[in-house]
């Protein structure tokens, strides 16, 4: 009887879910969309370019079947957001380009930029986390978070939709990198593994505030640091050190490192 009750409560609330999309659907349609995006990345050869187009086409209809699951919960209609997604993938992937520059200027293990969207994980989820910001900007529940989380669990690498993330950005190895829902990141910015810029304590109620710092354009950031709070902004230009703790902005052109295992030092 206690079995049989417990079924009859399962099945009740199977009954009286929303429907949401297959996060293997989900994962399944960008694996197929960083293929065509990136020959890099493909698996096969288009032998014409109606080849190519025919495969962009089936793309396009598996989003809006995935949209389409979850049109209750929309702003706007699965063919309306399906088209306003399409309409910013060039712009998105002129920006993934960039970013593979960036990365192949930043690390003289870099061969070409084949190996970098090949193999790097820091470009991987870098184009993953701008194409989740894309649906995160239009108002889709669910799949941002589904794209990130997917690409977190293959790179270690964790990175929120909500991001604000400028042009050629490069993350160096990458494992450990958690980047928070308001950080607002510049252009030119160069993180290492281990970099954590995230929220001091809040409230739940200072969810929709700014929690996460600012990184101005060109700074760069060592491994193992630590960055904190919505106020908290590290000025263009500046270097913060490996295993650096702050809480607190720095001007630009800072140089911030620890001296030996005690004092914290700001140079301007």
């Amino acid at each position: 009887m206690q079995e049989q009750a417990f079924i009859d409560k399962l099945y009740s609330t199977h009954l009286g879910a929303k429907r949401i999309p297959s996060p293997s659907a989900v994962c399944s349609w960008l694996d197929g969309l960083l293929k065509v995006l990136f020959p890099e990345l493909a698996d096969r050869r288009y032998t014409s370019r109606r080849e190519l187009e025919q495969h962009y086409r089936q793309l396009k209809l598996e989003l809006f079947t995935i949209l389409e699951t979850m049109e209750e919960g929309l702003p706007k209609t699965a063919a309306e957001l399906e088209m306003a997604f399409l309409d910013r993938l060039p712009e998105v992937h002129a920006l993934l380009n960039m970013d593979a520059e960036a990365i192949l200027q930043g690390d003289p293990a870099a061969v070409n930029k084949t190996e970098v969207i090949r193999t790097y994980p820091g470009f991987l989820a870098i184009a993953v986390y701008r194409l989740a910001h894309e649906f995160y900007r239009l108002g889709v529940p669910l799949i941002p978070r589904i794209l990130t989380e997917h690409i977190h669990s293959l790179t270690g690498i964790d990175i929120h939709p909500g991001a604000t993330i400028g042009e050629r950005f490069c993350i160096d190895h990458g494992t450990g990198v958690v980047i928070g829902e308001t950080v607002n990141i510049g252009n030119d910015v160069k993180i290492y593994q281990g970099v954590t810029l995230g929220a001091l304590s809040v409230a739940k109620e200072m969810a929709q505030t700014k929690r996460h710092p600012t990184i101005q354009d060109r700074a760069v950031i060592y491994s193992g640091a630590t960055i904190l709070g919505g106020q908290t902004t590290i000025g263009h230009d500046s270097i913060v050190g490996g295993n650096v703790w702050l809480t607190q902005s720095v001007p630009p052109f800072s140089r911030v490192y620890y001296e030996g295992y005690v004092r914290q030092k700001v140079h301007s």
